[in-house]
């Protein structure tokens, strides 16, 4: 099976300087953000090198991209100014998502913060529905969450009752964060396979579009979302990996993650430590 997997690259040189950042790591496939995360400030279309881009990424044979929405953007908030921003900046990420030719646009769905998971969920349904609509033409994933503090997706039920209550959710589906489900709680080292049955049963595997490959600087159920780089031993700057490298392996060569984008999340250390080449050439490794 040959992997879709790269990792988040940076859009600062537009998706030209994207896609060659990827091609230097041995990528088929990245992920981006379409300006800063943490702020509502965005470059013009005109001058992200769209075009340009898309003639590299075929010539190296990158495609499939995908698109992270900013964290700012939070559908669960009871705050009027919080919510509405959150309704409008997804709807904009969304259109920059589709002229930049991405498929997917990952989304957190959420932290309810002083209200409860349930006022949460309805809330963020009530924005997609607000924004979703029969001529959506991308999937909105909603991402696996690690279960710190308020966060809604803390488990596969969250996302189904927010999935549930969209009208139009057939173009809903799932971004699966190894880190994050870990760090929530599912035995995704050893027992991977059934937490693929529950995901399909609570879920469906229709909606699995999307993984993210992390490793975790945490044990299993810590609730942390601390991201660390595949396989690191106390040595490495950041710390363990709990997670390890067999898992992760047997995770992107699972039949579950044919064909989908995999994109590495992990820590970036130094410009001279190109761990993204080194990872992504791990877990493409042929063991046969």
């Amino acid at each position: 099976m040959s992997l879709k997997i790269g990792s988040h690259v940076s859009i600062a040189e537009g998706l030209l300087g994207a896609a060659k950042e990827a091609a230097s790591y041995g990528a088929s496939t990245f992920m981006i953000y379409t300006g800063a995360p943490q702020n509502t400030r965005r470059t013009a279309l005109s001058n992200l090198k769209i075009e340009e881009g898309h003639a590299f990424m075929k010539e190296q044979g990158i495609h499939d991209i995908v698109v992270h929405a900013p964290y700012i953007i939070n559908l669960a908030s009871y705050k009027p100014h919080i919510y509405d921003l959150a309704i409008s900046f997804l709807s904009s990420e969304m259109e920059r998502t589709q002229a930049l030719g991405a498929n997917y646009i990952v989304l957190h769905p959420g932290s309810y913060t002083d209200k409860d998971a349930n006022y949460g969920i309805e809330r963020i349904a009530e924005g997609l529905n607000q924004i979703v609509n029969p001529d959506t033409d991308l999937w909105v994933c909603l991402e696996t969450m690690a279960g710190k503090g308020t966060e809604i997706g803390r488990n596969f039920e969250e996302l189904a009752k927010i999935i549930d209550k969209v009208k139009y959710n057939e173009k809903i589906g799932v971004c699966f964060d190894t880190c994050h489900t870990h760090d929530s709680g599912y035995d995704i080292i050893d027992h991977f396979d059934e937490v693929m049955e529950n995901f399909d049963q609570v879920i469906g595997l229709d909606r699995l579009k999307v993984f993210h490959i992390n490793g975790s600087l945490n044990p299993r159920g810590a609730q942390k979302d601390r991201h660390a780089n595949i396989n690191a031993d106390e040595t490495n700057p950041r710390g363990k990996d709990h997670i390890g490298l067999d898992a992760l392996y047997r995770i992107v060569h699972h039949p579950v993650a044919q064909d989908k984008p995999l994109i590495l999340e992990t820590p970036w250390l130094d410009s001279s430590t190109n761990l993204y080449a080194q990872e992504i050439a791990m877990l493409r490794e042929d063991r046969s």
